[in-house]
């Protein structure tokens, strides 16, 4: 596992983080709880430092109680607490209408409080808009945020799903350090960011990097997924996804082989590699995933090998930003 600053706040943090949520959120029935800890500690063991949670990351286990993402995060890191760099998130919950975004600064520090207390700790070393909230104007946030800093609650703040526009508006008021947005080889239109993330100095954290696991070859169209799970509702993990996205599987296969890796890490380096720094944040329930994972942080591919994957991805008519 490589290490590296986290936008220019000096923090150090893995090449590749640990993302939390389907341990309890969106990939179907919540892990057991202590199991849950435990995975999260194995991550730490194989080197990951980064540890990637959000405020309603939540689900239910099956006798009905809440299982909380950041009260598992905090359980299972807080006597390592000095050795991890936890970021989390506020300003959405999701409703039977869908996401619903609140940004208020009262709101923000109401979020702030409760998970601090859920991780078991006194400061959050980076802290996301989880969503833009189109009531709340983005200067008015980053406020707050530069508030959290000088009061020591949070040691930086980043944007999720954010655009160039709004990433420099909220720069001006308070220097941003890591947006967190959808990119992957499948979804590569976000690569017209890069230019403004350079000039910045601001990472970009990859949510999703393996397109909800398609990438690493572990799922055919025969598969199947609990109805609780998102993938069984993703365009992805039909047959005629399976289909479209065919030849990029069978190129990170083959290149795979060639380096002597799993498809996983060639698809998490190919983005490590590129010319701003990316890290991905994978998340997995099984321990050989989250051990597989780590390992994509000692692979580097070459300039020949970029744009081998790169041509393919172009022939498929990928989206691609420059």
């Amino acid at each position: 596992m490589r290490y590296q600053e986290l936008g220019k706040t000096g923090i150090q943090i893995s090449s590749v983080g640990y993302g939390c949520m389907g341990l309890s959120h969106a990939s179907g029935t919540p892990v057991e709880k202590q199991e849950a800890i435990r995975l999260i500690r194995r991550a730490y063991d194989f080197g990951y430092t980064l540890f990637d949670t959000a405020q309603c990351y939540n689900g239910v286990y099956p006798d009905g109680t809440l299982a909380c993402n950041e009260a598992l995060v905090g359980e299972a890191l807080h006597d390592i607490r000095d050795k991890v760099v936890i970021a989390t998130k506020f300003g959405v919950q999701f409703t039977p209408d869908g996401l619903a975004t609140d940004s208020s600064p009262a709101t923000i520090r109401e979020s702030v409080e409760s998970s601090l207390r859920k991780l078991q700790t006194d400061y959050i070393d980076l802290y996301y808009q989880h969503r833009v909230d189109k009531g709340t104007p983005i200067e008015e946030v980053a406020g707050v945020m530069s508030d959290l800093i000088r009061e020591g609650k949070i040691r930086a703040w980043g944007i999720s799903m954010v655009d160039e526009e709004t990433l420099r508006q909220a720069n001006k008021v308070c220097p941003v350090s890591a947006i967190q947005n959808l990119y992957n080889m499948t979804s590569t239109g976000d690569e017209k960011l890069f230019p403004v993330l350079k000039e910045l100095g601001v990472t970009y954290v990859s949510c999703c990097p393996l397109s909800k696991g398609l990438l690493s070859g572990a799922y055919n169209a025969a598969s199947t997924f609990e109805k609780e799970d998102f993938r069984s509702h993703m365009a992805q993990f039909t047959p005629e996804g399976y289909a479209k996205n065919q030849p990029l599987l069978d190129a990170i296969h083959t290149l795979a082989e060639e380096k002597n890796a799993t498809n996983a890490q060639i698809a998490l380096a190919y983005m490590m590699c590129k010319e701003v720094p990316i890290v991905p944040i994978p998340g997995s329930r099984k321990e050989e995933r989250i051990r597989e994972n780590a390992g994509a942080g000692d692979i580097t591919l070459t300039k020949e090998e970029l744009a081998q994957l790169d041509r393919v991805l172009e022939q498929m008519g990928m989206r691609k930003g420059r």
